[in-house]
């Protein structure tokens, strides 16, 4: 392994890093205790301490009095700026909250709440996950703020939080003391949808019509618009509204007619498993956007029609658990 003269890439490695101690969460709350912190100096603290040293040495080479009042006053703040390091980090109180669900390519946002509570404001606070972006926050004494930490996400289904480091390099920049804590939270992550604009035909029961948009809910009350699909009958659409520049509406009524739309595992027959699920999520998204009853139908698993968003949601949490 080449040596490197920048400690903190030693430091960060993967494999050091399993030796560390880390916060555990309680009850979804961490607290960042002395054992938990770690500080290690920058390459501007590296700098610094190289400079000091070199004005040891000639202050002892020519006894300089003052050149040795001046070392040992660097000395002292240096070690000031260590311990306020520290002390700017150590007992705060770590609260992950929520997360909602992500399509799979999409970046989630972690909620996190941390809390002071020893009277004492802390400056330039960070938080991130592995290799993540991370964000900056000044927490007030005796008050709290709210880190929303983003993560990536590559594939569908439940993804486990990595561990999240927080770091801080207050207040001069000569030291960088940083903690980790672990959660056993997960994350949602949705089957990332098709590209294809009308990627499957969907299952109809109730009205003699085989398309996705098709919308016939009976003519005895109006009930408001929806975006015109290619296939809604002229007689529906709102000239007035369009007129005005909001795009093609048609009129939706309520009755006693009333279609289902069943979204089937059988009609994507013949093309990989993945692209069948994400073909099944784009009819998903598009059922629920034009507010239409719909069900699901998977092997092994049949979600029955429903139109309001949890059902939406457990539509698509099925097809990303496939």
């Amino acid at each position: 392994m080449q040596a490197q003269f920048w400690p903190l890439t030693f430091w960060k490695r993967d494999w050091w890093q399993q030796w560390f101690r880390v916060s555990e969460s309680s009850n979804n709350v961490a607290v960042l205790g002395s054992r938990q912190i770690y500080i290690v100096p920058t390459r501007w603290g590296l700098l610094y301490a190289v400079m000091v040293f070199l004005l040891l040495l000639g202050s002892i080479n020519y006894s300089l009095s003052l050149g040795f009042y001046l070392t040992f006053l660097l000395t002292s703040l240096g070690c000031v700026a260590m311990f306020h390091t520290w002390l700017n980090f150590a007992h705060l109180e770590i609260e992950i909250l929520s997360a909602k669900p992500v399509f799979a390519g999409q970046e989630a946002l972690v909620h996190i709440q941390v809390k002071e509570y020893k009277n004492q404001q802390r400056h330039s606070i960070a938080a991130h996950f592995d290799a993540e972006s991370a964000v900056l926050h000044t927490i007030p004494a005796l008050g709290a703020q709210l880190f929303a930490v983003p993560i990536s996400t590559r594939q569908r289904g439940w993804l486990s939080l990595p561990k999240l480091v927080f770091y801080t390099e207050f207040p001069l920049g000569l030291f960088h003391a940083w903690a980790i804590v672990r959660h056993p939270m997960n994350i949602m992550v949705y089957a990332s949808p098709s590209e294809n604009p009308s990627p499957v035909v969907p299952v109809v029961s109730g009205l003699a019509s085989a398309s996705l948009h098709a919308s016939q809910q009976g003519d005895d009350d109006f009930i408001g618009h929806k975006s015109y699909q290619i296939g809604d009958a002229p007689s529906r659409l709102d000239w007035k509204a369009s007129s005005r520049g909001v795009g093609m509406l048609t009129k939706r009524y309520s009755g006693n007619a009333q279609e289902i739309l069943w979204l089937d595992w059988a009609t994507t027959q013949g093309l990989p498993m993945e692209e069948r699920i994400a073909m099944l999520t784009k009819s998903v998204i598009d059922a629920h956007s034009t507010q239409l009853t719909f069900g699901l139908k998977l092997p092994g698993n049949t979600v029955q029609p429903g139109q309001d968003e949890a059902h939406y949601h457990r539509c698509l949490q099925v097809l990303a658990l496939l």
